[in-house]
């Protein structure tokens, strides 16, 4: 199974460095192969040139950024800066990917904690941000009463 992406290898290098959708897509499928999610995924994903995916990317590492910054400075993850950022993650995968529902997000919260490939690359910038984002994840949820 091929992430199908429509990129040449040169830009899937310079876009991703070391890692490769296509090792990880199989796995993918095996998990939400079945759902609307993962179909809306594909379709969307599939039609990304490289300025698609470096706009993807700069938002996501600036998302990234706003939320170690809230870890670090102290703000709980149940308050509303730590929410807003939880809600702003929930968008952003909405907008480049699928429907996030809330009970889907939380879904991915729990994940970004039980599988540790994505808790080491959420750490990796600041340690704790998976377990944080988790809970900001969570507490959105329930500020929305999901």
């Amino acid at each position: 199974m091929s992430a199908n992406l429509n990129l040449t290898a040169e830009d899937r290098a310079e876009l991703f460095g070391d890692f490769d959708p296509d090792t990880h897509a199989a796995e993918a499928e095996q998990r939400w192969g079945g759902t609307d999610a993962w179909a809306d995924a594909k379709r969307r994903s599939s039609s990304y040139t490289k300025q698609d995916w470096q706009r993807f990317k700069a938002e996501a590492s600036d998302l990234g950024t706003r939320l170690a910054n809230a870890l670090r400075s102290g703000a709980p993850a149940d308050g509303d800066v730590a929410m807003d950022l939880a809600e702003e993650h929930r968008a952003h995968i909405s907008r480049w990917f699928y429907e996030c529902t809330y009970e889907i997000h939380r879904g991915l919260g729990d994940l970004y904690v039980s599988d540790p490939r994505f808790t080491t690359s959420l750490d990796a910038t600041t340690p704790g941000l998976a377990a944080y984002l988790r809970s900001a994840i969570t507490a959105n949820a329930q500020r929305h009463d999901t």
